[in-house]
């Protein structure tokens, strides 16, 4: 274990008005940094955006602590508290050393020269965890993070940041173009994930059996929005505009051992040609089912998460933790004493955690939607 000397993660927010300010409250909590510290992780939310890089290099001449990655949120987080669409800057310190880690960023179009410039590193890592943050504009962000797991055999984990440019992103540096974070050796840094659905499934797994581009016309040789109606009851079926942001589609991933899916929205219903088209383009073949988005399977989806991932950890203290929800989530689906920090902290302790809500989620080597996804070092 490389985490130096066995100081404790620091994690500290603000809500003060201008980044001057929260800053200013930051680094009054953060007290007196010791060199161990070598990596911090800032989140902060859309109205920083242009003074993300100057809020890092003050963190970084103030603190001492050389390296830094982050990036922009529609809401941020800390321990047991979240902040959805107004001024604020979260912080984590991680005291471990510099030889269990690596930053990179910019990969926009290829894998190959950020996995040869770090080859030597990877070689004596095992399965790396990759805290990742990804740029919303690019049209081939689902490849790169498919190619860089498969690449360096890693997983991911983070998030599709809320804003883009030049300084969306900080990687050592700023940066804002496609893929950017830090790599962690599991073997000297141990963690645990795991992701939480934000929606339940309905109906039964359908095969498409006629599909043009993104429109579904006919599951299991059957018109598909005659299935589509079936599934979702009678009483939807009848006033079809009702389904809008609570019935969505749902594409299972091919041998997970957690029932686990994608949702993807419905972009469109055809009562005349009784198809629906949902945004992704499925080959004939391809399984779906359909989902429905509700607060009540929200909470339990989340406790059992949060209960499964207690059980993995055991008796092993929590030194920190990263959150990445889902932008839908957030106060959209749970009430403030319902928030999703408060739950992590009700079954797995108090502990230091940052984090943000993101345009999409990424775990593994897929980007998601409508779920949280928690990491924890141990």
């Amino acid at each position: 274990m490389t985490w130096q000397n066995n100081l404790p993660a620091i994690s500290a927010i603000s809500t003060a008005e201008t980044w001057q300010a929260a800053l200013g409250e930051i680094l009054q909590t953060l007290g007196n940094v010791r060199t161990e510290y070598s990596l911090g992780i800032v989140y902060a939310t859309q109205s920083f955006t242009h003074d993300l890089a100057d809020i890092e290099i003050l963190l970084r001449q103030t603190t001492g602590v050389p390296d830094w990655v982050g990036t922009i949120g529609y809401g941020v987080c800390g321990t047991a508290v979240e902040y959805y669409e107004q001024n604020t800057i979260s912080v984590l310190l991680l005291p471990i050393d510099k030889q269990s880690y690596r930053i990179f960023s910019e990969i926009t179009d290829d894998t190959d020269p950020t996995i040869t410039n770090m080859a030597s590193w990877l070689s004596a890592t095992q399965m790396p965890v990759i805290l990742t943050h990804a740029d919303p504009t690019s049209q081939i962000i689902t490849g790169l993070v498919e190619d860089l797991s498969a690449e360096c055999e890693g997983y991911l984990i983070g998030g599709i940041s809320a804003a883009q440019g030049e300084t969306s992103q900080i990687a050592g540096k700023p940066t804002g173009l496609g893929l950017s974070g830090v790599m962690f050796d599991s073997l000297t840094i141990p963690v645990q994930t795991s992701l939480s659905q934000g929606c339940s499934p309905i109906g039964e797994v359908h095969t498409i059996t006629e599909s043009v581009e993104n429109i579904l016309v006919s599951l299991d040789n059957k018109p598909a929005l005659e299935i589509f109606k079936q599934d979702i009851g009678e009483l939807l079926a009848r006033d079809l505009a009702s389904v809008a942001g609570y019935i969505f589609a749902a594409i299972p991933v091919e041998g997970s051992d957690q029932q686990d899916y994608l949702v993807r929205n419905l972009t469109g219903i055809d009562t005349d040609h009784n198809a629906i088209a949902i945004a992704a383009r499925l080959p004939i073949g391809a399984k779906v089912m359909f989902c429905r988005r509700d607060h009540d399977s929200a909470i339990k989806d989340m406790h059992q998460m949060l209960e499964n991932l207690k059980s993995r950890i055991g008796d092993s203290p929590i030194k920190a933790g990263i959150y990445v929800s889902c932008a839908a989530r957030g106060p959209h689906q749970f009430n403030e004493d319902e928030a999703e920090t408060k739950m992590i902290t009700e079954v797995l302790g108090d502990f230091p955690l940052t984090g943000f809500f993101a345009n999409g989620e990424i775990s593994h080597n897929r980007i998601y939607g409508y779920t949280g996804v928690l990491t924890v070092f141990i």
